[in-house]
């Protein structure tokens, strides 16, 4: 499914300019026109987490094509349901894709058919966050063969680059009334670094950077700025003291009296950790794998945490007054985990409905996720 079923996303390329209304040397903005919105009314924004394709979940995609290459449509076909009345759909991407068109092991971990893509923009996703540690397992022709895949199938991107004014721009959607800017960044890139020359083609964290890329958002026409960040101690359920710090001086920074960031979302950290609402502005500090394989814990167990899943759902209404900012007025949280077995995703709360012993699992996901007061503050259950 190449377009949204009530959404059209826009590809703004707008090139950073040094110095303009930024602090950060090297990120400005040169605003692009844009249409007048249509009337204001409501969008919901969903995002979900990591999607690491190791081994079986390849095999599994494999075995649901019937033959005809892998399919990953099926996989994802259980996360619909909570997609489903979304303006703005997100996912994120871990790995890059082989050049074969088959799954694979790159310089640095594990790899994806570019069937891959097909698959998240068969389910209803309009575009992945892409920075995470796994961006350059195959170097920069990985990144390249990666964002060809999802521009091929109209899934856009944030957090990595082709060309240096590819790394510059910003990726824009139209969600409903609303702009939606989409930034992506990553705490390191692996033992692989920063390929010399091309610095521009992951976003590595920088809290400067990050405000003033969120700035040159919002000067580029945004009304929301939505940061994804890879971030976090893996197979910890609590924050830790990084994302903490990084979340406080994200969501405090403000221009003229209006917050630079309306939400964050994390990943990497491969279980479910908090949602909580930092000095007005949602974070959500760990969404937890969405898809992967038989995970180990960082004492070399197998972890069913690292199966469990939350994806976010944020309602957003027009500001109250110009120049204020978009409101959340509904925040969601629909727990999820990944099937090894079926090879599934699996919304929690309807298979329990259908009869499935899994209310440990969804209430273990509960726990964390309203462990910094979020429920206080009107985070709910969704379905």
């Amino acid at each position: 499914m190449i377009g949204r079923r009530h959404q059209v996303a826009l590809a703004l390329t707008a090139l950073l300019a040094v110095g303009a209304a930024c602090q950060n040397e090297g990120h400005g903005v040169a605003a692009a026109p844009l249409s007048a919105p249509p009337a204001a009314r409501e969008f919901t924004l969903a995002a979900s987490g990591d999607v690491v394709p190791h081994a079986s979940v390849v095999e599994r995609a494999r075995f649901d094509a019937r033959g005809g290459g892998y399919d990953f449509r099926p996989m994802f076909a259980g996360a619909e349901p909570a997609l489903r009345g979304a303006d703005l759909a997100l996912c994120h991407l871990e790995t890059a894709v082989t050049a074969d068109g088959t799954g694979g092991t790159g310089t640095g971990g594990v790899l994806a058919p570019p069937q891959l893509a097909d698959g998240l923009a068969g389910t209803g996703y309009d575009g992945c966050a892409t920075a995470s540690e796994h961006t350059l397992d195959d170097g920069t022709d990985g990144v390249r063969r990666t964002l060809a895949a999802m521009d091929r199938v109209g899934l856009r991107h944030a957090g990595t680059a082709r060309t240096e004014g590819e790394g510059r721009s910003v990726t824009m959607y139209q969600a409903g009334p609303a702009r939606v800017a989409h930034l992506s960044y990553t705490y390191g890139t692996g033992a692989n670094g920063l390929p010399p020359g091309e610095p521009w083609a992951v976003n590595v964290v920088d809290a400067g950077r990050m405000i003033s890329d969120a700035r040159a958002a919002r000067l580029a026409g945004a009304d929301v700025v939505v940061v994804s960040v890879h971030w976090g101690t893996a197979w910890q359920d609590a924050p830790d003291g990084f994302q903490t710090a990084l979340a406080e001086r994200l969501t405090a920074s403000r221009t003229n009296g209006r917050p630079d960031v309306d939400l964050i979302l994390g990943t990497h950290t491969h279980v479910p950790q908090a949602y909580q609402k930092v000095n007005g502005t949602w974070v959500v500090y760990g969404l937890g794998d969405q898809v992967a394989g038989e995970m180990y814990n960082d004492r070399g167990v197998q972890d069913s945490r690292g199966n469990d899943s939350t994806l976010a759902r944020f309602t957003f209404a027009p500001p109250s007054r110009p120049g204020t900012r978009w409101r959340v007025t509904r925040a969601e949280y629909v727990p999820q985990m990944y099937d090894l077995d079926a090879g599934r995703v699996v919304g929690l709360n309807q298979a329990i409905a259908d009869g499935a012993e899994l209310q440990g699992v969804r209430d273990r996901i509960r726990d964390v996720v309203l462990s910094r007061g979020a429920a206080a503050d009107g985070l709910v259950m969704g379905d």
